[in-house]
């Protein structure tokens, strides 16, 4: 049995949720574990200090994550826009050739026909 158009539309948006939900988790360990590096190189601090750097670090790593994704986000739509645009100029202009070629190949077949039966 063959899944529906919708249904295999949400399937595949379900699982590039998944996808960027597990690529998220990664981030915010990679994140963890270089604040972890971070607070190491510093064996002054109390439990209490090392916990808040790690806090910290990780807060505005992960900050940083979603800004770097917004921004990437809204160039893939900019320029989505801006492939379509050209992608439907580029049609257009192909279509009118097309249509220019059709017509004057009827143009010269009727003027040949019309010349070859002239006496």
């Amino acid at each position: 049995m063959r899944a529906t158009a919708p249904a295999t539309e949400q399937t595949a948006a379900d699982i590039s949720r998944i996808e960027g939900y597990l690529l998220l988790q990664a981030e915010r360990g990679e994140a963890e574990a270089q604040a972890e590096a971070f607070a190491a190189r510093m064996p002054w601090l109390t439990t209490g200090q090392r916990d808040e750097v790690v806090r910290l670090y990780t807060a505005d790593r992960m900050a940083l994550t979603r800004r770097v994704l917004h921004g990437l986000t809204e160039r893939c739509v900019q320029l989505r826009e801006e492939y379509t645009a050209r992608y439907l100029q580029l049609r257009r202009r192909v279509l009118a050739q097309a249509t220019l070629v059709l017509l004057l190949s009827v143009a010269l077949v009727s003027g040949a026909f019309f010349l070859a039966r002239l006496p």
